[in-house]
């Protein structure tokens, strides 16, 4: 199948023909009608590649073909600033010959340009929960227009403490909307959630790709963030990396790292969304001919790569979707030929590497001898952090008893 059987709109299909894109993965090709029908979907399966195109296209095509007015239309809820802004990234890729308007607004970074956006035109608002409510509060942000609701990752939601926060936000909503519903997994909290929220919806279930070459040998270094570009380059001294294909989540971070290198006088070029196809081009040819050594990719501009031979595939930035990632590794070791994957790892990132390994059924060789080494510890259960905040609570009230006898005593 192709996307041009989808019943598409032109300005799309020249979109995904700009990024080469062809034919549709098998979750585009099951959610995108539905969607296009205004039918609720209930995405609940492992998560796996072109899950945000599934939902962004026909997004971008509904929004498009109603009447146009300065209101929030469509809310996409999400729990990172990582994934908030790919979101938002693939946006501007599939709509570039839309005029839908849209941005994203997160947490942890002063909120001034987010409320300058904010009064402007937007359609779409791509959005993690706390700083939504605290905009919310604040009168920037009216709900009350929301056509296409989408609620992505669901269960990590639940895992990252905001499905109180979600719950909240469900209340400011209109009744009468289409809603997506994406979950890896479901359990008893969001399932209910779930049923409370969609309107006899269809469900989507595709079986992830989730096995690895074994002729590719993956290891993951733990570093901090702010050591991913040296850690780079130190690896990059190494003889046998004569072509290396790096993957960076965002076009930004890949521009960065091109920066990076070439203050290191490391030949380099990136490929995303934002280039050209005639530079897209130039760069894959100047990296199949040797004139460059390193390649850097985001996944929406890399899945029309196909390089023979290809040694050595680097995760600048862990795929926040764990089936990426095989795909992602799997540019390397090829018609038998060995290869190598490696992965930096910050803390933020140790839930999806085990998430990773978790769907290829294996852990992944840890390199701990490299100059930038940290340690990470795995994260607290539902039950921990349950028991952790119980504890803590004791603490504290056995503190203030304290503080109150010690009152007393002085009187």
């Amino acid at each position: 199948m192709q996307f041009s059987e989808l019943q598409l709109i032109d300005p799309i299909l020249d979109a995904l023909s700009w990024l080469w894109y062809k034919n549709p993965t098998p979750i585009q090709q099951e959610a995108i009608p539905h969607i296009l029908e205004w039918r609720d979907i209930l995405w609940a399966a492992q998560t796996g590649t072109g899950k945000t195109a599934a939902f962004a296209i026909p997004t971008l095509q509904i929004l498009n073909l109603e009447n146009r007015t300065k209101t929030i239309k469509n809310l996409i809820l999400t729990p990172t600033r990582e994934l908030a802004i790919q979101i938002g990234e693939s946006f501007d890729d599939y709509g570039k010959n839309l005029s839908i308007s849209h941005t994203v607004i997160f947490g942890w970074v002063n909120q001034s340009s987010q409320v300058a956006a904010l009064k402007k035109w937007v359609e779409v608002l791509v959005a993690t929960p706390g700083r939504l409510l605290d905009l919310i509060e604040q009168w920037y942000i009216d709900l009350s227009h929301i056509e296409i609701f989408t609620l992505d990752e669901a269960d990590r939601m639940l895992d990252m403490g905001f499905i109180n926060d979600v719950k909240k936000i469900l209340k400011l909503l209109p009744q009468k909307r289409q809603t997506l519903f994406f979950s890896a997994t479901m359990p008893p909290e969001i399932s209910k959630l779930a049923d409370s929220i969609l309107t006899d919806p269809v469900k989507v279930e595709v079986t992830p790709v989730s096995s690895t070459a074994e002729s590719v040998d993956q290891a993951v270094f733990f570093v901090k963030k702010s050591d991913k570009k040296d850690l780079l380059l130190t690896i990059l001294k190494k003889k046998e990396m004569k072509s290396v294909l790096v993957f960076a989540r965002t076009k930004y971070g890949c521009d960065r790292v091109v920066r990076d290198l070439q203050k290191a006088w490391v030949t380099s070029a990136a490929i995303h969304g934002n280039k050209t196809q005639n530079s897209r081009q130039k760069a894959l040819s100047q990296f199949k001919t040797g004139k460059i050594r390193v390649l850097i990719a985001t996944d929406i501009a890399a899945r029309w790569i196909d390089i023979d031979e290809l040694m050595f595939v680097i995760n600048y930035d862990l795929p926040n979707e764990a089936e990426t990632y095989v795909h992602r590794i799997g540019r390397t070791g090829r018609a038998g030929n060995s290869g190598v994957a490696i992965s930096f790892c910050n803390e933020e990132e140790f839930e999806y590497l085990l998430d990773i390994e978790k769907l290829i059924g294996k852990k992944i060789r840890r390199i701990e001898s490299h100059p930038y080494a940290i340690t990470i510890t795995a994260p607290l259960t539902q039950a921990q952090k349950k028991q952790a905040n119980k504890e803590r609570e004791i603490r504290k009230q056995g503190y203030i008893r304290e503080a109150r006898a010690r009152k007393r005593s002085r009187r």
